[in-house]
């Protein structure tokens, strides 16, 4: 059964919040372009929850009552309604504590 995916703003923000603080910790390396692939690169994976990524048991208490996948360096906590994957965090590994 093919799967519609939803992403909350709140996921979102945290990719592009963690990228815009790399880019300007090392502004002399890391320009636009950087920036844009790498939130990209975050993003992508989401679409394979559930069919590529191995569903979890979360790992952080704020995402308990949901499950957690994990691509590259960045997790991710999502609940499934139906046929639809609702994305509700995202969290780079750097963060998870």
């Amino acid at each position: 059964m093919p799967y519609s995916y939803v992403v909350k703003p709140l996921a979102s923000q945290k990719i592009w919040s963690f990228y815009r603080n790399v880019a300007r910790k090392y502004a002399h390396t890391f320009d636009e372009d950087d920036l844009i692939r790498n939130v990209k690169g975050a993003v992508r994976p989401m679409l394979l929850i559930e069919s590529r990524l191995l569903r979890r048991t979360p790992i952080i208490s704020r995402w308990t009552g949901k499950y957690m996948a994990h691509s590259g360096s960045w997790y991710y906590a999502y609940t499934i309604e139906g046929n639809k994957i609702i994305i509700h965090d995202a969290c780079h590994q750097q963060n998870m504590h």
